[in-house]
């Protein structure tokens, strides 16, 4: 595996290692001694997985600390726009996004650490995606940022005449109004 650093502190891009043959082909989606030599001590305590079609955005989403989540992103099918968003008061990226490509065929993934916003769109016909999660849902802790805030200027890369959004998710807050209880920094 390789730790290839974005311009936002504790967001990496991860590269697997891809063993090819005939056959098709092996890699380690996740291993805990590998992220330890990295440097990355997380403990991974849910898998979530969601099937999608062209058009789909889901997010921004992110719990209220202690139930923060950092997660670990990856198309199992298909390609993804990932992004992220700081959310951390006095960050220096504050309201920054980063946004990568995610797909079946780099297998690449995105860690997205505690106090951003996560969400991603779907660029291919579907897309099958998986990822973990530090901490369990709680759902009196969730809370969201509206896809489409204009101050964030997030370029979804779909058409936008086949967005498809939930009807949770289309009345998200703006950046400008969420609640939030992330300090840069600090650990929670």
């Amino acid at each position: 595996m390789k730790l290839i650093n974005t311009p936002f502190e504790g967001m990496y891009i991860i590269q697997p290692r891809i063993f090819s043959d005939s056959r098709g082909y092996f890699f380690e989606s996740y291993s805990a001694g590998k992220f330890k030599e990295l440097g990355l001590d997380i403990d991974f305590v849910q898998d979530n997985e969601s099937f999608s079609d062209y058009g789909v955005i889901r997010g921004l989403h992110y719990q209220l600390s202690p139930y923060a989540q950092a997660k670990l992103v990856r198309a199992v099918k298909g390609s993804i726009l990932d992004v992220g968003v700081d959310i951390r008061k006095n960050s220096p990226t504050y309201g920054k996004h980063f946004a990568y490509e995610l797909n079946d065929v780099t297998k690449e993934m995105l860690l997205i650490p505690r106090g951003f916003a996560h969400g991603f769109s779907v660029l291919s016909k579907i897309a099958i995606v998986n990822y973990k999660c530090d901490n369990l849902y709680k759902n009196s802790a969730e809370r969201g940022i509206n896809f489409n805030d204009s101050t964030l200027a997030i370029d979804w890369k779909v058409d936008s005449a086949k967005v498809k959004v939930s009807e949770k998710d289309i009345v998200l807050p703006i950046l400008a109004e969420i609640d939030v209880n992330f300090e840069y920094g600090e650990k929670y």
